[in-house]
């Protein structure tokens, strides 16, 4: 397998999902705006999403698919579908009663996420009802994290990276279509996400029917429950759930925080964020996706050349696209933020505001992403526990950054405490790495460095310049124009940078690799 051809293929469907969802947050803004309706959503909606993150695609993810990759190439095709069926019944059961939990319990929870809203009647109402229509998201896209996680094993990305862009189609279809038609035209959002779990999971059948891992869910979960693999599983996902536990309550803090602050400040981090996760998936997850698989079955095998060469491969990538994207996100926050929101009921305080936010997460981008490419690196050695301990640290790190840059910055010192916390997160990361022999740099990273240091200069002043030199808020009557001058900085920008590396002697020829 090529792995920048797989890297492509996986960006290339996680550019149409981002480009999608990019679609769904312009037409959410222009119909909603900054507001008590968008506030309320985004609360209810991050409830769900966080229990996802630490129950399916993060800590799950992480145990399951080293686990998986052993019992595929070790011990045959019935044992891995067994595998398979029991992980599903354990996982379809345990969320369907958090989910009963959830819907009886949405005040409470509403409260401990985003107390603030507490004092604004209305949205803290929408907020409580929406989180009772969107808890059992979980239990769908719980099930589609394990169908990707096989597919993945199974060298087929595709279908697991196209699957988003269904949930984006149907945020799209309900804020155009059903919206207007309502009493309450914000709880077409809540629908949309419950209409977008089920697609997601769906789309995945036909790819796991081709391999015969259609997972069968079981009626009895103490037996599953009981089966090997999934002990290990479990044992493993604890530790995890326990690390990605930490990242999600620096967003339930965060979240609280903001919600204080005042109206609009949880819509103004979610838009930023939503243009923040554009290059972390496009790059971290899509990188973190392919090297995983890749490295569980280098650790199988015994190979430590190829888990560090591996690892390395995945680090110059990371280092080549993350920088030019951090620099954007710092340089050209603003254009960026008007000309994908500034519509509607969307105004130009909002693109300021969203705009500190983002150039904010431009500081600490790269170690964002590099996170996504380390973290696997003691994954797939089913290490959880050092990136738990890594984790903790950071998250106190982060909170005491927000102490000191949240009254200075308001908002924006929020995103920087993240982006903060994430670079030394990533550095504690590459520092184990290193101690415990896993990772040993190739040559030639000294040079790498100077010419990635050259480029970035240029771009940087290119970007400064481009963005102060148009009044892109007040080209929101001449929106196609704005589009237009947009396309053609991003065509620029690319130009100038790939061009200054050629110039400078880079060669592209390395990241050509193949993996078994």
């Amino acid at each position: 397998m090529n792995l920048f051809r797989a890297l492509l293929t996986v960006s290339g469907f996680t550019l149409l999902s981002r480009v999608t969802g990019l679609a769904r947050e312009t037409l959410i803004a222009r119909a909603f705006g900054a507001s008590q309706f968008t506030d309320a959503f985004y609360v209810a909606f991050r409830i769900p999403n966080l229990l996802r993150r630490i129950s399916a695609e993060g800590a799950f993810s992480q145990a399951f698919v080293p686990i998986l990759a052993e019992f595929k190439n070790q011990q045959g095709h019935d044992a891995t579908k067994a595998l398979v069926d029991a992980t599903s019944t354990v996982l379809a059961w345990g969320l369907a009663i958090l989910s009963v939990i959830g819907v009886v319990g949405a005040s409470g929870v509403v409260f401990a996420v985003a107390s603030g809203l507490a004092h604004e009647g209305q949205a803290y109402a929408l907020a409580v009802t929406m989180t009772r229509i969107m808890f059992p998201y979980i239990i769908f896209i719980s099930l589609t994290s394990l169908a990707s996680g096989v597919l993945n094993t199974y060298k087929n990305f595709s279908l697991p990276a196209f699957a988003p862009v269904l949930l984006n189609v149907a945020f799209i279809v309900a804020a155009v279509f059903v919206a207007p038609h309502l009493q309450t035209p914000v709880y077409a959002l809540a629908w949309a996400v419950i209409a977008g779990g089920v697609l997601q999971l769906v789309v995945q059948l036909p790819g796991l029917k081709k391999i015969d891992m259609v997972p069968r869910i079981g009626l009895n979960p103490l037996r599953a429950l009981a089966h090997r693999g999934v002990k290990r599983v479990l044992s493993k996902m604890v530790p995890a759930m326990f690390a990605v536990s930490v990242a999600q309550i620096s967003l339930i803090i965060n979240t609280n925080i903001a919600s204080r602050i005042g109206p609009g400040a949880v819509s103004w981090i979610n838009y930023a964020d939503r243009l923040m996760e554009f290059p972390t998936a496009l790059l971290g997850v899509a990188l973190g996706t392919i090297l995983l698989p890749s490295l569980s079955k280098a650790h199988v095998d015994a190979d430590p050349h190829e888990y560090s060469s591996l690892l390395d491969w995945g680090l110059r990538v990371t280092f080549l696209l993350a920088a030019p994207s951090a620099i954007a996100l710092f340089f050209f926050a603003e254009p960026l933020t008007a000309t994908l929101f500034h519509y509607g009921k969307f105004d130009g305080n909002s693109v300021v505001m969203v705009g500190r936010a983002l150039a904010a997460y431009g500081i600490g981008l790269v170690g964002l992403i590099l996170i996504k490419i380390l973290a696997p690196g003691f994954y797939a050695k089913q290490d959880i526990k050092t990136p738990v301990k890594i984790g903790v640290g950071v998250l106190i790190v982060t909170q005491l950054s927000n102490y000191l840059f949240v009254p200075i910055f308001s908002h924006a010192g929020l995103t920087l405490s993240v982006g903060l916390g994430a670079c030394v997160n990533a550095l504690l990361l590459f520092i184990g790495l290193r101690k415990r022999g896993i990772y040993m740099p190739s040559k030639g990273w000294l040079k790498f460095f100077v010419q990635l240091l050259g480029a970035c200069l240029v771009l940087a002043g290119a970007m400064h310049w481009l963005a102060i030199s148009f009044d892109w808020i007040g080209m929101h009557n001449r929106p196609v124009d704005r589009i237009v001058l947009l396309g053609a900085c991003l065509v620029l920008f690319a130009a100038l940078y790939f061009g200054m590396l050629w110039l400078m002697g880079f060669k592209y020829a390395y990241f050509k690799r193949r993996v078994k």
